[in-house]
Parts: C-alpha cells; structure tokens; sequence
C-alpha cells in the first residue's frame, strides 16, 4: 500500500544541513490499538526518526500540565473555552516528535499530518503545535491540514509582528514554524507601515520556496519590486532561540531601511 501512496515531492531540494523537526502534543483519551488505514490517512505508517510517545496525568502530570499554561494557553481560554475544557479534562496525550535531515521529498510531514488526523479521528480533541504557537481544533485541522492532500507549506507556518520596543511606529516580522522543513526562520526588523505587506509578501514567498527544498545563501539579495534595492541575507541565531526555536535568516537594508517609504 506504500508504493500507491503519492509522493510529495520537494522540487526545488538542495544541500542543506538542515534537520526537517516536527513536534506536536494530541490531547484527549486516544485509543492507539485501532488500525491505521494507510488509504483513509494517506499516511504510511510513523516515518523513520519519527516516534509516538503516550503520557497520562496520573504518573505525568508535571510534564503535561506544562503544554497548559502561559501566554497561549490563556489566550485559548479566551477564545475558545469550550476547546480548552476539553483539553484540561484530557486524562492524557501522545507526542509525535523527530527528525529527518535534509529529506528529498516531504513524505515525512504527509504521514505525520495522517497520523495526526488518525489521532483525532481515535479521540484526541485538540494538537498543540509548539512552534507555531498554534492550537489545532479537529475541524480546524482537517480543513488547513489534512483536507487539502497537499503540503500547503504557509499553513503550517505562522508570520507574527509586532512592534520594535524601542521603535513603537515600527515592526518586527518574521516565521515561526520552517524548523519543520529544516529551514530556517525569517526575520525582518524595523519595518515601516508602508512595508509592511511587501515584507508579509516576502515571508509567503519564501516559505513556500524553501519548503520546498531552496536554501537561501549568506549575502543573497532581495529582488522584488515592492521593496527598495540593497536588501541582503544573513544567517543567524541557534535552536534555542526562543523566537524561533530555530536558526533564522535576517534580511537587511541599507540605512534607512525599510522606515520610510523610499521605492
């Protein structure tokens, strides 16, 4: 049944020595003992590097209780409480985490988006996606996700922005999620209104590129003609980085920058 399954292919792929990460916590009372039709989830079963690990409150409640607290859980309470009642309810969850360098195709985030959806279709309410800052509903999932039978890389990576704190006219933007390609994130700073949907317009395109395999090199230039000429690249930054939870890439201008409106 394997070999039926199509392939996502990774069309623009390149060396890179980037690990493609994905890390995902699937609450609810989930029953892992029912068979996985490889058909119904287009999914071929946990792909190599990958591991499904099953926690419950009674002996970790420590460790789930801290996927249940701070900024984003919060703000789930108060935007949907009936989500986050079920989630605190749960009497447990399963993990889906690992790896795998630099792959040639995106097999591994399709079977991993079937194992998902396996999970909720077997009782888990919610998926918590910690490097989007995102927690998925079971409808939610299905129709970004799993529904569209294709990678659709901007759906699983968010743009945030927010405002410069010693600049508050201006924007920070940048990516959180490419970790999951083994790509890394991107950061703009300083970014004026009348920018600010050029620079949203930069982050799609290069999270759609690079997920599909294109690496950006140091010093590459940016070439669009809704933004001033000058723009360069620059890697930066580690895993742990709490911004990203990954490396980044800075796109920089020549003063003044992206502050005024100079096209």
């Amino acid at each position: 049944m394997e070999d039926s399954l199509i392939s996502w292919e990774r069309k623009y792929h390149r060396e890179s020595d980037g690990e493609a990460f994905l890390f995902y916590v699937a609450f609810g009372e989930i029953a892992q003992d029912r068979p996985l039709d490889s058909r119904v989830y287009r999914c071929a079963g946990t792909p190599a590097g990958f591991e499904l690990m099953a926690y419950d409150k009674v002996r970790h409640r420590e460790f789930i209780d801290g996927f249940r607290q701070g900024y984003l859980w919060e703000q789930l309470i108060a935007e949907n409480s009936e989500l986050a009642r079920k989630i605190e309810h749960s009497p447990g969850c399963v993990i889906l985490r690992g790896g795998q360098k630099n792959p040639e195709t995106l097999d591994y985030l399709g079977d991993c988006a079937g194992l998902l959806t396996y999970l909720l279709d077997n009782g888990a309410c919610a998926i918590y996606d910690p490097q989007m800052f995102h927690w998925w509903s079971p409808q939610q999932w299905r129709e970004r996700i799993f529904d569209p039978a294709s990678p659709v890389p901007r759906h699983h990576v968010v743009i945030l922005y927010s405002q410069e704190e010693e600049l508050p006219d201006l924007l920070w933007v940048h990516t959180r999620g490419m970790r999951k390609f083994g790509r890394p994130d991107i950061s703009v700073r300083r970014v004026g209104p009348a920018y600010r949907d050029a620079v949203i317009d930069l982050c799609e395109r290069f999270i759609e590129y690079r997920a599909y395999g294109a690496v950006i090199t140091e010093g590459q230039s940016v070439r669009m003609a809704s933004l001033p000429p000058g723009g360069v690249a620059h890697h930066g930054g580690d895993l742990d980085d709490p911004d990203f939870n990954n490396v980044h890439v800075e796109f920089v201008w020549p003063e003044p920058g992206l502050t005024v409106n100079i096209a």
